[in-house]
């Protein structure tokens, strides 16, 4: 893992970290599109961990239908996360 990431322990964490907060965030789109069972723990864990790493962006645009809605706000969420930790870790790896 650490040769896909660029080798520097540092900054494959902040990869890594950024990599699994996007993953959830799109776990939660795609929950959320299916329609998945909201019962369910492991979905209400998901849409629970979404909704705290996509609070500052879950109500950002307000537009229908609600699908849309959650593609677009928690979708602009999961980019920054990418592009973000991906550019903070590319300046450690740099530093390094």
């Amino acid at each position: 893992m650490a040769i896909r990431y660029g080798g520097n322990p540092a900054s494959t964490a902040i990869a890594v970290i950024a990599d699994i907060a996007a993953l959830i965030i799109g776990l939660w789109i795609m929950m959320y599109v299916l329609d998945a069972n909201r019962a369910n723990d492991f979905v209400d864990f998901v849409r629970d961990a979404a909704n705290w790493l996509a609070g500052w962006s879950r109500d950002m645009f307000t537009v229908s239908p609600d699908w849309w809605r959650v593609l677009l706000n928690y979708g602009i969420a999961a980019l920054v996360y990418l592009f973000l930790g991906h550019a903070l870790a590319r300046s450690v790896r740099h530093l390094g």
